[in-house]
């Protein structure tokens, strides 16, 4: 790689660190909100909500579609998100 395009995705990389900071900041919020969603649930067996998971994720691609991005990847990640999410609520379940 040339000297200038190394220098180029430097400055890619330096932006991308910045985003990993504001997604992880979103993380936290979103963590706040799930533990809030999981102080109303009663029974464990509440935790996973199908049609809820489907309603998602056929939002995120309604919206990946009209931002033009790519909707394999975007499944991909909220997929695993919301599976994510599931494992944090059932380790944190206290009922």
């Amino acid at each position: 790689m040339s000297p200038k395009n190394i220098k180029k995705l430097n400055l890619i990389r330096t932006k991308l660190d910045k985003i990993d900071i504001q997604l992880l900041k979103l993380i936290k919020y979103r963590t706040n909100l799930v533990n809030n969603v999981l102080k109303l649930k009663k029974f464990k067996k509440e935790i996973i909500d199908y049609k809820r998971i489907s309603s998602i994720l056929k939002r995120i691609k309604q919206n990946s579609i009209k931002l033009k991005i790519d909707t394999k990847l975007t499944h991909r990640i909220w997929k695993n998100l919301i599976w994510s999410y599931i494992d944090y609520e059932k380790r944190k379940f206290r009922k």
